[in-house]
């Protein structure tokens, strides 16, 4: 199937190595020449499947601001990209480095000031329109999130050259507004549903990582969405028994929105099921404040950030994989629709997955509804919930076995290819 050249607008750059490898659910088996990225974090982008990058990073457009620089963009060719590995943060000053850290809080401030940053005429250069014009796009793929530049850059490319807009919905931040006496809370709120209304009513579609976001969202914008699940190309490993006596117990991927305080209650009760028992938990999370109780716990072993390519040999020895939600409402409202890669990646590598956390959550949900993991919503039961895993050798199969299905209908990289495939070729034609 020839594949049309696709802009994709997403903040940061595609990689198999950090979070974005979730665009592999659409363009692993996509030709490179015809795959293209503008992003705007302060990465070094690296070898992957992404032909040519562009970048505009906040850095730049306040050196533009002050008169400093005339170009604010990089263009970045993929024989020039080094390989896979983990992300290289560009270098700069030490308040370009602060200004990140700040700018990662997302506050309302935050986001009309980067708004008032990424005027057009600040980030619309010459450059990036010659760039744009030779590569002549068919299709914006626009990965939804809370930052208005990326929805005027979505119009723009899409306007000036009559093509669709295709959004990947994976969070729920048109819908998820919060109490607030603030003003400019609901200046920004109200910019960015503007935004959304207009991106939503372009010609084009969306996509959706799990049915219960698709639901709301085709409902609430008269589309027609379709559910294309995260795959996994994890290698999927026999069926073998939890060793009781020394079980290997992992957890992989983001520890905040709460889940630190969750992953401690499960180590909790692993260490009144047996002190010996250690749960491993591997983050890029740098936030003291968040990963202060995780080294605090005895039955935590917390190793920090590993790469993707550690991540695969971890899972081939895990024998129990750990995911979790925050039970805390202000996290619930961020993690109601979610459902991440590492949720392929569980039932993909034939590891017993044990989920915990409150039934509102989309991962949770998921996993109960599919009955390939053992799921606990409540904490009163979270030690029996253990142990049953633990020692029930017929239930441990079974568990196997669903997840097999599981993953083969719903998180095999072919199939979700296949199906996004179809999609594009739809709305183009």
């Amino acid at each position: 199937m020839c594949h049309p050249r696709v802009i994709i607008l997403q903040t940061t750059p595609y990689s198999t190595n950090n979070s974005s490898r979730s665009l592999d659910s659409y363009f692993h088996f996509w030709e490179k020449d015809k795959v293209r990225q503008i992003f705007s974090r302060n990465w070094k982008p690296q070898k992957g499947h992404c032909g040519e990058l562009y970048q505009i990073t906040d850095a730049n457009l306040v050196k533009r601001w002050l008169h400093r620089i005339t170009e604010t963009g990089e263009i970045y060719r993929y024989d020039d990209l080094e390989e896979q590995g983990t992300s290289d943060i560009i270098e700069d000053t030490e308040a370009v480095a602060i200004g990140y850290r700040i700018g990662r809080l997302h506050t309302p401030l935050v986001e009309l000031f980067r708004g008032l940053l990424w005027r057009k005429k600040y980030w619309c250069t010459r450059q990036l329109i010659e760039w744009l014009d030779e590569y002549n796009p068919e299709v914006v793929f626009y990965n939804f999130s809370n930052n208005i530049f990326l929805q005027r850059i979505a119009l723009f490319v899409a306007d000036r050259y009559n093509i669709p807009i295709v959004t990947a919905v994976g969070d729920d931040y048109y819908f998820n507004d919060r109490v607030s006496i603030s003003p400019l809370y609901w200046i920004y709120r109200a910019i960015f549903r503007s935004l959304t209304r207009r991106v939503f009513s372009h010609h084009g579609c969306a996509v959706y990582v799990c049915d219960k976001i698709r639901d709301k969202y085709n409902s609430e914008f008269g589309l027609k969405g379709e559910t294309i699940y995260c795959n996994s190309t994890v290698i999927r490993k026999p069926f073998s028994y939890i060793n009781t006596n020394s079980p290997s117990i992992m957890y992989f991927g983001n520890v905040g929105l709460g889940r630190n305080h969750a992953l401690v209650r499960v180590a909790d009760a692993l260490e009144r099921i047996n002190k010996d028992y250690k749960l491993h938990v591997y983050s890029t999370e740098r936030n003291a404040a968040v990963i202060e109780m995780l080294h605090a716990h005895p039955s935590i072993v917390f190793s920090g950030g590993i790469p993707y390519s550690e991540v695969l040999k971890k899972l081939a020895q895990c024998e129990i994989y750990v995911v979790v939600e925050s039970f805390r409402e202000k996290d619930i409202a961020f993690t109601r629709y979610s459902l991440s890669t590492k949720v392929a990646d569980g039932l993909t590598s034939g590891a017993a997955v044990f989920a915990f956390g409150p039934k509102e959550s989309g991962l949770i949900d998921y996993l109960s509804r599919s009955g390939a993991a053992q799921v606990c919503i409540d904490e009163k039961t979270l030690e029996n919930s253990l142990v049953m895993l633990l020692t029930d050798a017929q239930f441990q199969k079974s568990l196997y076995m669903k997840s097999l299905i599981i993953a083969k209908e719903n998180h095999s990289i072919e199939g979700s290819n296949r199906a996004f495939e179809k999609i594009i070729h739809r709305v183009i034609s």
